[in-house]
This record gives C-alpha cells, structure tokens and sequence, in this order.
C-alpha cells in the first residue's frame, strides 16, 4: 500500500565558496554538518551553484587537473557552458540543460573550466554537481564518460500541457532515462508551469530528496522556494507536488549503499588503506597525464 513520505527538513542554501575560480556552490551535504555521510546515499555531495552573473573573460574560469577515484561525477548545466577533459582522452562541452556523467571508478585526472566562447561573453551561470559514490565491487572497475544531451532526455509530458517532466536516470511513468549507473538511481528534472501538479512515487528505502533550481513548489502540502533542499523522510512512498510559480526542480532518488564509507580529499573509498593506495597510484601516475 502507498503511504505518504514526510518531509524530513527543508534546508536553505548553506553559505557558497569557490571552487577553483569559476564554480561559486552551497554544498547541501555533506559539509553543512546537516546531512550526514551516507544519509542521501549513493549520493555522496551535492554542490549546488545558484544563479550567478559572471562577466566576460579571456581566460575561462574553472578548476585545473586534479584526480578523483571511488565515485562518479555527475553534472547539470542550467544556466552557462562547462568545457571537460580528462586523462582518458574525453572531452566535451556540457550545454544548458546537458548532463556530463563521470565515472572517474579506478582513476582519472580531469579539469572543468567555462567554455571558452561563452566565456568571453560572460553571463548567467547555474549547476549541480553530484558525487554518486560507487558499491565496493566497482570502485575499480575502467573509468568512462557518458556526455548525454537534453534531447537524449526521456520526456513525459504532463496533463494540459503544464509541463514535462525529463528522465535523466531511472524511470518515470514507464519513460526511461539514458544515464547507465552502478546501482539503482532515479534523476529528473521537472521544468513545471504554475499550477502544474505530479506525482512521483519511490521505494521508501530509498533516500531522496529535490533541489528547486526556479521558482516555488507545494511538496507534501509544505512550500519550498528557489535554492533550497528537501529532504525527504524514508517513510512512505508517494510524494505530490504543484508549481506556484513556474519551476523547475531536480529530483533525486536512489537505494542506499550500506557499506563503510572513507572519504578523502578527492577519494571516496571503503578503508583508510585505499585512500593511502590512492594517493600512492596518483603520485606514481596511475592516473594517467592531463595537460593543465
């Protein structure tokens, strides 16, 4: 039987910081001390960077080459273009409304900066970057790069019209998302008119929660505004939601991974020891060469 999932919490934006010179994010968990290190499992972090005016520069702004292992990158272009590359020989550029998905698993240096042409003229600029942390079994497994268009989306088109609801990952309504993942994960947008209602329904084992990157919902009766998080309770299944105002919100959800969790630095691993391992393999360059 459907039982209604309460909300846990509905967080503000924490305080941004830079990351490198062209990423300002809140980081929702789990640096806020609020959600702790498996709490939204398998997703590790989540930076969210709200709308932000950057102004025309020569020289892209961005983060150089640095290494990670253990867990995959995902990121959402809203507002602006991002430029990849990365030590197995991918490279891309994440247009407005694109996802790049990274699985960096066993090992790989890569750098993010603004695309160059959009750059130079500069403009609004809005992301989310999610950790997606890996089970055991694969965090070893062959790197790899999933660049996936927003046409590539799965779309279900909501009644009257009132909206669409896009399938990054998982599936909604019997519409499947393109994104391939190591473990069970459902990610969507929904880009909503005002008055727009939807009805979203998970396993209440799974951990779940919606970033609102525009505008305002009713979810569960209880409103939340542009840049905060809900966090969802795992108590129930069925979560309703309307726009009172257009909106669009992001939508995680996914089954937890109930093993011990070692984060460092850039690593996302299992033990102590293989942190030391990771920091030994890309100091002896196991991870490849990036040019920064």
């Amino acid at each position: 039987m459907n039982t209604l999932r309460s909300i846990e919490r509905i967080l503000p934006p924490p305080p941004a910081h830079m990351v490198g010179d062209g990423f300002r994010v809140h980081n929702f968990f789990p640096g806020n001390g609020q959600i702790g290190l498996q709490r939204m499992s398998p997703f590790f972090l989540m930076d969210y960077g709200s709308k932000i005016e950057f102004p025309p520069s020569d020289t892209p702004r961005g983060v150089g080459v640095h290494p990670h292992r253990g867990f995959e990158t995902v990121t959402i272009a809203y507002k602006g273009k991002v430029a990849h590359h990365d030590s197995a020989g991918n490279s891309g550029v994440i247009g407005e409304g694109d996802v790049q998905w990274m699985t960096a698993a066993s090992g790989i240096l890569h750098k993010e900066y603004h695309e160059a042409e959009w750059s130079k003229i500069g403009g609004e600029f809005q992301m989310v970057q999610l950790w997606v942390n890996l089970p055991a079994k694969h965090k070893m497994s062959k790197p790899k790069y999933q660049p996936i268009s927003r046409n590539e989306f799965g779309r279900v088109v909501l009644p009257d019209e009132k909206g669409i609801v896009e399938v990054i990952a998982g599936n909604f309504n019997a519409t499947h998302g393109p994104a391939s993942s190591f473990s069970p994960i459902e990610m969507y947008n929904a880009r909503l008119k005002k008055g727009a209602k939807v009805h979203f329904s998970f396993p209440k084992t799974y951990n779940t929660g919606f970033v609102i990157i525009e505008g305002a919902v009713t979810v569960n009766e209880k409103t939340a505004e542009t840049d905060h998080f809900v966090l969802f309770a795992n108590d129930g299944t069925d979560i309703y939601m309307e726009a009172t105002r257009d909106a669009i919100v992001l939508i995680l959800s996914g089954e937890p991974i109930h093993e011990p969790i070692v984060p460092y630095g850039p690593f996302v691993m299992n033990t102590k020891q293989e942190i030391v391992d990771a920091y030994d393999d890309w100091n002896n360059g196991k991870f490849g060469y990036l040019e920064d």
